[in-house]
């Protein structure tokens, strides 16, 4: 069975957005192991200047290291990152799982992830070019690795 990883900067805030990860990840037990790091962000004033914003990012990126599976394939999500098709994604799923690799998905804060986090990553990708809500994300993200598994064994789940 697969392992998966996903570190997320910052704690699920509204109720509603818990419930959807703990279904997701019910869901997902079938399939993988997962498990979810949630990692504080650094604190940062209401109208931060860039200079603190970067400061920010790289203390996150220090703390987003710590905890990385040792020898994991690691995928930063990001704006500038690579757009899969959900049939492309559980491609690449099954190709990992296929290889015995260990995944980490990286969910940077709201102000996204050090450059350093980036340029390290094995893949960078993005889920759409539109912005969606922080804490929304970390629920998109369980639902296409949950597709992705569905896809591959030619569920009825995917449409």
């Amino acid at each position: 069975m697969i392992k998966v990883k996903i570190i997320a900067l910052g704690k699920l805030k509204e109720d509603y957005l818990r419930k959807a990860c703990d279904e997701y990840k019910k869901r997902l037990s079938r399939y993988c192991s997962l498990e979810i790091e949630e990692i504080a962000p650094v604190k940062l004033p209401d109208s931060p200047n860039s200079a603190q914003i970067k400061t920010a990012l790289e203390k996150e990126a220090e703390l987003i290291e710590k905890n990385i599976l040792k020898g994991a394939f690691t995928v930063a999500f990001c704006i500038e990152g690579k757009v899969m098709s959900s049939k492309c994604f559980s491609d690449f799923l099954s190709k990992k799982s296929n290889e015995g690799a260990k995944i980490c998905f990286i969910i940077g804060s709201s102000y996204g992830l050090d450059e350093r986090i980036k340029n390290t990553a094995d893949l960078k990708l993005s889920l759409s070019q539109m912005t969606f809500p922080h804490q929304l994300f970390r629920v998109m993200c369980l639902e296409q690795i949950y597709r992705a598994f569905k896809i591959n064994e030619g569920g009825t789940y995917h449409k």
